[in-house]
């Protein structure tokens, strides 16, 4: 049997929330959230991180309007997408996000969390929904 590890990512313009599957590729867990410090310093950081923990493939969210088309957003994050592939020489995936970041709020209120500390985890957990629906996706 041969290992895959997945890092899933929810990009932002400020912050990237970063998701690790493990080595079956079946579970994704949410890992941290990176502080963007620039274009080229956030391509070697992840990229930097990804060979650091062994991944084979990228997962980025893709942030499409409601009506399944793409958005401005949805543009920038396909060209960091071709960068942090170019750079990183790991090959980037695509998974739709539509309301992840809803899901992961909701999850973190059933988990009795104030705002203030989940806004701190909001990102990683979406980071974490987007990797694992492209995983049960694509077993």
């Amino acid at each position: 049997m041969q290992y895959k590890r997945f890092m899933g990512l929810d990009y932002g313009n400020s912050r990237i929330g970063i998701a690790f599957s493990d080595y079956t590729a079946t579970i994704a867990t949410a890992d941290s959230i990176y502080k963007s410090r620039g274009h080229e310093e956030d391509l070697n950081y992840l990229s930097s991180y990804a060979k650091e923990n062994d991944v084979s493939g990228i997962v980025l969210g893709l942030p499409l309007n409601a009506d399944g088309t793409e958005s401005e957003m949805s543009l920038k994050v396909k060209d960091f997408g071709k960068a942090l592939e170019d750079y990183s020489q790991i090959k980037v995936f695509y998974q739709d996000e539509r309301y992840t970041s809803f899901e992961a709020e909701e999850y973190l209120k059933e988990a009795g969390l104030k705002w203030e500390d989940r806004k701190k985890l909001l990102d990683k957990v979406s980071a974490q929904i987007i990797l694992q629906n492209y995983l049960d996706e694509n077993k």
